[in-house]
């Protein structure tokens, strides 16, 4: 975490709205705390925020990627003064950050072989809706794809699970009893051609299928 911190509130909102412009979002990238009493006011970047800034500064566009380069590089700079360990440690963010790409659904296509058999999988929208669900986070991905010319909207939704707080997916083959292993093998497809690995698939005894993806 990196914190700017000023006696005079008018600095602290000036700096906070500078993120916003860079992209980054209030609580999720960066706090600010304003307190009464004379006492000194502060805006805090958060890890996620450094994490969005170094990927803005590659992936963003036009102004937004010459102000989050500019920004990435004054971090790295203050970290250097803090010393050799919290500088290697900023960099290792930036470039990991930096040379994170990003997977463009809409148009995406690839032939994948699941259990023998050769499908081919074409991406047609995807988008993705971040829920909180008694108290509880999740991340819902819907992609609409044509995979063996089956048009249907497949649902993963992700949420942290277990002592280490892994991240995992859980979805649903279609409930139909004629079409229900069909369609696993059809969302094992896409999961395979858009990450390169192929999902868990389990049996209940009602005869519902569940397939869980990792991170």
């Amino acid at each position: 975490m990196v914190r700017f911190s000023s006696p005079n509130p008018d600095s602290i909102e000036w700096a906070a709205q500078r993120l916003k412009d860079m992209g980054l979002e209030e609580c999720k990238h960066f706090t600010v705390k304003m307190p009464k009493g004379g006492k000194k006011c502060y805006v805090s970047i958060l890890r996620e925020g450094l994490e969005h800034a170094a990927w803005l500064s590659v992936h963003g566009k036009g102004e937004q990627r010459e102000l989050t380069a500019r920004f990435v590089e004054y971090i790295l700079q203050r970290a250097w003064k803090e010393g050799d360990a919290v500088y290697e440690k900023a960099k290792e963010i930036v470039k990991e950050c930096k040379e994170r790409g990003y997977l463009t659904l809409k148009g995406f296509e690839m032939e994948v072989e699941v259990n023998g058999e050769k499908y081919m999988v074409k991406v047609i929208d995807g988008e993705a809706v971040e829920e909180d669900r008694n108290g509880r986070k999740l991340l819902r991905i819907k992609i609409t794809a044509e995979v063996d010319g089956v048009r249907r909207d497949y649902v993963v939704t992700y949420g942290r699970y277990g002592r280490d707080n892994a991240a995992l997916g859980f979805a649903t083959a279609r409930a139909d009893p004629d079409d229900r292993e069909a369609d696993a093998e059809r969302f094992t497809a896409l999961i395979k051609a858009l990450t390169g690995r192929e999902p868990k698939v389990y049996r209940k005894k009602n005869g519902q299928i569940m397939i869980e993806c990792s991170r």
